[in-house]
């Protein structure tokens, strides 16, 4: 009979895989946005109106899976957040009307933040149960996942429609997902209840002992937004504001991606070695102030030489990537070892808050863009970039707890 650890181990291999499929679902549309956005006549406010239903969505899903995955479990959470997600991104891609797109973005977003969260707590248990870190690792596959939809994305756009692009992804990805789902951790193994007897599935949304979590939660927010925002708007930005042409215009993101991936597989050598402390706060403020003065430089220079300008962005986007790596697990670690609270449901709660904003961000930079410009739209996600540097010392309590 297989140990504790054993189970563990097996379960690490497979949870590096669901965030990898995660990565995939998520970005499926990302390198198609422009193509989107022109194909249903959209302004810069009715592209960001129309995100707006992810922020809906996702709220609901984390919510709901706080308090079933408490209840039943993660993994079952984990087959219905995927099929959601799955459905979501089909229905994305067959879309022909703003309300279509919005109802596709809306139901998408309830499966991320079921799967998301169901994943994020089988993350905390493999951590406890091997006694080791590896929730930047798993963040790391989401990453990797992200940027195979990205890459294959803009490559697959001078040979096949949109449509054939969006849904083929939903469908592979799903498939590959089913078989996985019993590998998982199961509900006698994955804390969904906690390590304390009786503990609720709901808690306070204000009282002492959960102000740590909305100060996580914050962290977690100002991370998130600049990542959405460089998935979103990049393309957008490089292609109407710097002349970039189809496929060209996602290299920023794709250069941002690939330093994510890097940033995210040497983040738990680098907190174990600095602290996460340490390493949270350096990476908002370096990658903060990068971005920011790559898109000030490189958008008035790609009416001189765009290939400077692209080389300039891409190494703003490149650092921001790399600081924003190991900020987003770091935050949601810290999250699932709060004394006192069951893993899922402050999991839960802190994603409220983080994937709230991970939609909502990019839906704030559209009307922000319509009433200035995008360039200057773009020093809202920079901001809260910074912010989340400052919030590093949230992470302190708990990184000494573990």
């Amino acid at each position: 009979m297989k140990s504790t650890r054993e189970i563990a181990i097996r379960a690490r291999n497979t949870t590096w895989l669901g965030f990898g499929l995660l990565g995939v679902l998520s970005n499926a549309w990302v390198p198609r946005i422009p193509e989107v956005k022109h194909t249903l006549h959209l302004s810069n406010s009715q592209f960001g109106l129309s995100l707006a239903a992810g922020p809906a969505g996702a709220v609901i899903g984390a919510q709901l899976a706080g308090r079933f995955i408490h209840k039943f479990g993660s993994r079952w959470v984990l087959v219905l957040g995927g099929l959601e997600m799955a459905s979501g991104i089909f229905m994305l891609g067959m879309a022909t009307t703003q309300k279509q797109l919005m109802f596709a973005i809306f139901l998408q977003s309830i499966g991320y933040g079921c799967a998301d969260t169901a994943l994020n707590t089988q993350g905390v248990a493999v951590e406890v149960h091997t006694e080791r870190k590896y929730m930047s690792g798993f963040h790391g596959a989401w990453s990797v996942g992200a940027l195979l939809a990205v890459v294959s994305g803009g490559i697959l756009s001078h040979h096949i429609s949109t449509r054939a692009n969006i849904c083929g992804a939903a469908v592979i990805a799903f498939m590959t997902f089913i078989p996985t789902i019993f590998t998982f951790l199961p509900e006698s193994l994955d804390r969904h209840e906690g390590d304390e007897a009786g503990l609720k599935g709901k808690i306070k949304l204000f009282e002492r002992k959960t102000f740590i979590l909305w100060a996580l939660g914050f962290g977690l927010l100002g991370c998130l937004i600049p990542e959405a925002a460089a998935m979103d708007w990049s393309g957008i930005l490089l292609h109407e504001h710097m002349g970039l042409q189809k496929g060209v215009d996602s290299i920023a993101f794709a250069v941002f991606g690939i330093t994510m991936i890097i940033g995210r597989f040497s983040g738990d050598k680098l907190m174990m070695k600095f602290g996460a402390e340490k390493v949270v706060k350096l990476g908002g403020y370096i990658g903060g102030i990068c971005m920011g003065v790559s898109i000030a430089l490189a958008v008035p220079l790609a009416s001189w030489n765009k290939t400077v300008a692209l080389i300039i962005i891409s190494i703003g986007f490149g650092i921001a990537g790399f600081g924003i790596a190991p900020m987003v697990p770091a935050f949601i670690s810290a999250a699932g070892k709060i004394p006192g609270i069951a893993p899922s449901v402050a999991i839960a709660r802190i994603g409220i808050i983080g994937i709230f904003s991970y939609f909502m961000g990019p839906t704030i930079i559209g009307g922000l863009a319509d009433l200035v410009t995008l360039p200057g739209a773009m020093a809202f996600p920079v901001g809260v970039l910074l912010l989340a540097g400052y919030l590093s010392r949230t992470v302190r309590a708990q990184e000494v707890k573990q």
